[in-house]
């Protein structure tokens, strides 16, 4: 029975009549392919699914220092890979086309809160002992994975001759797992087709 309910939550937003309903991508943080529905006038969902960039080099030696693969591992360096990244989202819209005297389209702008997961691939490189000490240099490979709420907000133009939208929107991402309480700046610019 819980299945069923999971399953009926989550297919039943995709039956909605709203009108702008919207396929497109996402230039930013993360890279990402976009669908976004309305529930009713003013409340959207959105799914994001692409490609999260890397945390900085201090984030991924102090991951290293307090996880070493050896007691005697000496931190030389990293290399990381982009991994994957998938967002759910929801947000509340405003209408603010008469803000700006716009007489072409209109323009809505939002703010919501969503779950991110993200994934990274690490590759540490490192010496046992000491360095300089003619030991072989070493190589540990990691998955890092992220998971936690975001918060954003943003404005999306809805043209009025094209089934087009065109968006940009700032937030911030905050790790519940793996490092509790690190944030994340995130941003971004897109476009959407809607049907």
């Amino acid at each position: 029975m819980q299945y069923r309910l999971l399953i009926l939550l989550l297919v039943l937003p995709l039956f909605s009549m709203a009108q702008e309903r919207g396929v497109g991508i996402r230039l930013g943080e993360p890279l990402s392919l976009t669908y976004k529905d309305f529930l009713d006038d003013y409340f959207s969902f959105e799914v994001m699914l692409g490609t999260a960039g890397v945390n900085g080099d201090s984030y991924f030696r102090r991951d290293f220092d307090n996880n070493p693969p050896a007691s005697n591992a000496f931190y030389v360096g990293h290399r990381t890979e982009n991994g994957a990244s998938i967002n759910i989202r929801g947000a509340y819209h405003e209408d603010i086309t008469d803000m700006f005297g716009i007489e072409e389209g209109y323009i809505l702008a939002y703010g919501g809160v969503g779950a991110q997961l993200r994934t990274t691939q690490v590759t540490y490189v490192y010496y046992l002992d000491q360095i300089g000490n003619g030991t072989p240099t070493l190589s540990d490979r990691r998955s890092n994975i992220d998971f936690g709420p975001e918060v954003f907000v943003g404005s999306e133009y809805y043209l009025d001759e094209l089934p087009m939208s065109v968006f940009a929107e700032i937030g911030f991402f905050m790790e519940l797992a793996d490092r509790l309480g690190h944030v994340r700046g995130q941003g971004g610019i897109g476009v959407r087709y809607l049907f």
